[in-house]
């Protein structure tokens, strides 16, 4: 793993805890020799991760719509922004770019990001390792709610299994480096369908 992307909110959240983890994610990333790939925000944990980075002395790759450049949100201080049109076409860059996928705290988008990087890793599209920094149990409500998915059959459990979680840096990252998604059909009752 080179390019590890990141992501995560557009807010600081409503603890200091979510900022001091994405600090120490950014100091980890910078002392693993990883690179990191986001969504080139300035505002909340984004702009905390990505001057972490910048401040630790490692590279930061901005991906951002125009629409949210022109909204003036757009990180200045980037070594490499990238402009595109969409954020579809935000998601499949920041996809081809990175190696491996965390999501800190965050809303909707964050969650959108990393769903969808996990849900192409479960189609076969990739097979790149996907997991959550889970700062003071953040995450814990929606991986209770996964494991129900996998109760009710809506979910394999392998593929549960992708989802790595870890509540510091240091552990999420190595587990990480060791993952190997699963290849496993997807469609759990297909003959039943």
């Amino acid at each position: 793993m080179l390019r590890i992307c990141v992501f995560t909110g557009s807010s600081p959240g409503a603890r200091t805890d979510y900022a001091d983890a994405a600090r120490a994610l950014g100091r980890e990333l910078v002392d693993r020799g990883h690179e990191l790939v986001y969504g080139g925000s300035t505002a909340g944990l984004m702009g905390i991760l990505a001057d972490e980075v910048l401040g630790a002395g490692g590279h930061v790759i901005g991906v951002m719509p125009e629409a949210l450049v022109a909204k003036e949100v757009a990180h200045r201080g980037l070594p490499d922004l990238r402009v595109v049109g969409t954020m579809h076409e935000r998601k499949a860059l920041m996809a081809d770019l990175s190696d491996a996928f965390i999501a800190l705290p965050g809303g909707f988008g964050t969650l959108d990001e990393f769903f969808e990087a996990l849900t192409w890793s479960q189609l076969g599209l990739h097979a790149k390792a996907c997991g959550m920094l889970n700062v003071c149990g953040y995450f814990d409500g929606l991986l209770a709610f996964l494991d129900r998915a996998v109760e009710e059959r809506f979910l394999p459990g392998p593929h549960r299994a992708m989802i790595i979680s870890g509540d510091s840096p240091q552990a999420l990252l190595a587990s990480l480096a060791t993952c190997s998604p699963p290849t496993v059909e997807k469609w759990m009752d297909r003959e039943g369908s």
